[in-house]
């Protein structure tokens, strides 16, 4: 059977990070919150109801920003959590670059305002795509005996973070970063001390540099 769907999505992610670049690498990792949006179409106080009875849900979005390197899809794929120089399937891993580039993530509800979820935990690119919204069910979506692979264990913070006191964060814009960065959004495979490295955070340009394990920011420009 051969066929073809059409997805559009019902709502858009806002959060802090508007790139790929600097993203925890799964959901859950880092607590920072966001909006889910929706389209004008399906913002309708009634598909909301009975969702506040729900402390987790499941957000099914697309990776729009890929841009595979040879503009196709590879039936291999080198995951960070194994140094980025080791070779597994694609259908073994998380990776974005898929044969359909869509995302699956569960995210913390915080509370629904405005005909919209705030939520926290997302794993999401400001501006992502989402295309459906299902409510986490323990009983069913939970299985704390599954063998999990290479993946077994919550990736370990490796870095430790500076920011100076003098950049323009606020408290919550410094246990934020502190919390991603420390996770090393560098790629796997890369370890150039002295490099410094850009990534978009709220409206701002965040700069900064990794040294033997101390990752120190350098700058925040609004």
């Amino acid at each position: 059977m051969t066929g073809e769907v059409v997805l559009k999505p019902v709502a858009y992610y806002k959060g802090s990070f508007g790139s790929k670049f600097g993203i925890p690498r799964q959901s859950g990792l880092v607590k920072a919150e966001g909006r889910i949006v929706f389209e004008e179409e399906f913002r309708v106080r009634e598909a909301l109801r009975g969702l506040e009875g729900f402390s987790r849900l499941w957000l099914i979005w697309g990776f729009s920003a890929n841009k595979p390197a040879k503009g196709e899809w590879q039936p291999t794929v080198r995951p960070p959590r194994l140094g980025g120089n080791t070779c597994v399937g694609v259908w073994a891993t998380r990776s974005p670059y898929r044969p359909n580039p869509i995302g699956l993530s569960c995210v913390e509800l915080l509370r629904i305002e405005d005909r919209e979820l705030v939520v926290r935990g997302a794993d999401l690119m400001d501006g992502t795509p989402i295309y459906d919204i299902k409510p986490y069910v323990a009983y069913a979506d939970s299985f704390p005996e599954a063998l999990c692979g290479f993946a077994a264990a919550a990736p370990e913070k490796k870095l430790t973070v500076v920011i100076p006191e003098t950049l323009p964060l606020d408290s919550r814009q410094r246990t934020l970063l502190e919390d991603a960065l420390a996770l090393d959004p560098r790629p796997a495979y890369q370890d150039q001390a002295g490099k410094v490295y850009g990534m978009p955070f709220e409206g701002g340009e965040l700069r900064f540099k990794v040294e033997n394990n101390l990752l120190t920011v350098l700058s925040y420009t609004l």
